[in-house]
């Protein structure tokens, strides 16, 4: 009953950037499906109100569709393409940037019995799964207030606030409220991510992240798989050819410059490395990336 409205309330105030009016709420609308792009999830809820989009992470595959959301609580290097799109029947979407501090406020407030009982083991950063009507309510609640100017400072932080609610307590809470709890498996391998991003064209040892994240070597490997689909040098390597990728861009004539700037002192492996993960060498994809425009490839962008 909900879809009708949330399609027309997204058409109507699509912008190209993606942004809006309000803080944090974002809109895609996409007429054409596009190949397979990497970029970084963010930490944000996407719901598709029309076409449909997949994602990769590692080698996990996530799929949703009309009425159905995502949720990534870690930003996480992923591969994303709009599979449901043309110029007559445009994908759309609506986007939230998840803040930890926000949930861990709502998790401080929530009484006993609020919430639903912990899992034992740490959740995937990413998940989905069919939106519940009191959620899609709260979402075209909030993209009404885009044509209420009035109301949207008063009402915009109140209907967030419900949104965050309706994942907390909904079939992914799990992997949302982890985001809010400083000591928490996931909010450990966040800490790890955040360092292994900043640091990428450095060589690294597991043992030594493992103890700056505040776990045993064996844990955090144990965690890090489960949020990220991935081991720490995957993920690195993952980092260092999404960086190599915009490097080229604007530097295409610089192949092995910009494989020494990410961390590979051997041109060779970088070229194998890089082709194997965007299916053409280094120069002939740069020359590629100066040919097209790409849609945001991730996830509600």
């Amino acid at each position: 009953m909900y879809l009708d409205e949330f399609r027309s309330l997204l058409d109507r105030h699509a912008r190209p950037d993606w942004t809006t009016a309000i803080d944090g709420v974002l809109i895609s609308k996409v007429d054409r499906p596009d190949p397979p792009a990497p970029s970084m999830s963010g930490t944000v809820l996407a719901v598709i109100a029309q076409g449909a989009k997949r994602l990769a992470l590692g080698d996990r595959v996530y799929e949703y569709g009309p009425g159905q959301y995502l949720v990534a609580s870690v930003d996480l290097p992923v591969t994303g393409q709009f599979t449901q799109a043309e110029p007559g029947r445009p994908a759309l979407g609506f986007g939230l940037t998840l803040n930890p501090t926000d949930v861990a406020e709502l998790l401080l407030q929530a009484g006993p019995g609020d919430l639903p009982r912990a899992g034992g083991s740490t959740p995937s950063g990413i998940a989905v799964s069919d939106a519940s009507a009191a959620l899609l309510d709260a979402v075209v609640r909030m993209l009404r207030l885009l044509g209420e100017p009035r109301d949207r400072a008063v009402l915009a932080p109140l209907i967030k606030r419900e949104i965050l609610w309706r994942l907390i307590t909904g079939e992914q809470g799990a992997t949302v409220r982890q985001l809010g709890l400083a000591d928490s498996g996931l909010s450990h391998v966040s800490r790890a991510v955040r360092w292994i991003r900043e640091h990428y064209a450095q060589p690294f040892r597991v043992e030594d992240v493992a103890r700056m994240s505040g776990m045993s070597a064996s844990a955090f490997y144990r965690n890090f798989q489960a949020v990220t689909a991935m081991s720490p040098t995957q993920f690195q390597k993952q980092i260092r050819l999404q960086e190599a990728r915009l490097l080229l861009a604007t530097r295409p004539g610089d192949v092995t410059g910009v494989g020494r700037r990410v961390g590979y002192d051997n041109p060779s492996q970088f070229s194998r490395e890089y082709r194997r993960q965007f299916g053409a060498p280094p120069s002939r994809d740069a020359a590629r990336l100066r040919d097209t425009t790409r849609t945001p490839a991730g996830i509600l962008p």
